[in-house]
């Protein structure tokens, strides 16, 4: 099978970071960018590291000339302080990164927006999110992937005291998350990387949406593993 190379946006994220380690452990892909405001203390013979503001990607747009661009653009309310920046983070960036995409002719575009994403929806944040997929969308892109997980279980950085006790709390009862409640059941960070990377290797045509409980029921490593072995 042929090598591929990606550009990767967002590692500095809870997905990012896993997805990042996946990409370059994987043998299936010779060359990596990523997309980072502050440079990571990694080094790789595969990793190419491109410091700069995503307000610029336009700039860089011959960067995107590979196989699959994977998006862990996000934020929070909290984290951007105002709706004219979660805008431009959750939106903004993840579109022209698209658009980039578009213009060299990537096989994939792979991002993460949110459970419930829906442009008709009363709460800015989810509205935001279905905007972003809504819009995406009109690009004509071989293979455009939508992951929307629930609460993240991952390694963060920086947590209020209300976000780590409903963490806390979602992590505790996930055992009630049954049913057509299942899809709110709190999801580890790597099951979404690996879903990412399954997800494009099979390259498959069309506009493509991940509810999470399809994510966390995943056979992810599976899909991954019999990539590998026809390579080898």
């Amino acid at each position: 099978m042929e090598q591929r190379s990606a550009v990767l946006l967002g590692a500095e994220g809870l997905i990012g970071k896993e997805l990042l380690h996946l990409l370059l452990d994987n043998k299936l892909y010779e060359k990596v960018t990523v997309f980072v405001q502050k440079t990571l203390p990694i080094q790789h013979e595969k990793l190419r590291q491109i410091r700069t503001s995503f307000d610029d990607l336009k700039e860089y747009e011959k960067e995107f000339e590979v196989d699959h661009v994977f998006c862990c653009i996000g934020s929070t309310m909290k984290q951007s302080g105002t709706k004219a920046q979660f805008l431009k983070e959750d939106y903004e960036y993840p579109l022209a990164a698209a658009k980039c995409a578009e213009s060299q002719k990537a096989r994939s575009f792979l991002a993460v927006t949110s459970i419930g994403a829906n442009l008709r929806s009363p709460f800015f944040y989810i509205k935001v999110k279905g905007q972003a997929e809504e819009d995406i969308c009109q690009l004509y892109i071989r293979s455009t992937h939508f992951f929307r997980p629930s609460v993240l279980i991952g390694k963060r950085e920086r947590i209020g005291l209300y976000e780590k006790a409903i963490f806390s709390l979602m992590r505790l009862f996930s055992f009630a998350f049954v049913g057509k409640y299942r899809k709110y059941k709190p999801i580890k960070c790597e099951n979404v990387a690996k879903a990412m990377v399954a997800a494009a290797l099979v390259e498959q045509n069309g506009v493509h949406v991940h509810e999470s409980d399809e994510i966390f029921n995943g056979n992810c490593n599976e899909v991954v593993n019999q990539q590998s072995v026809q390579h080898m």
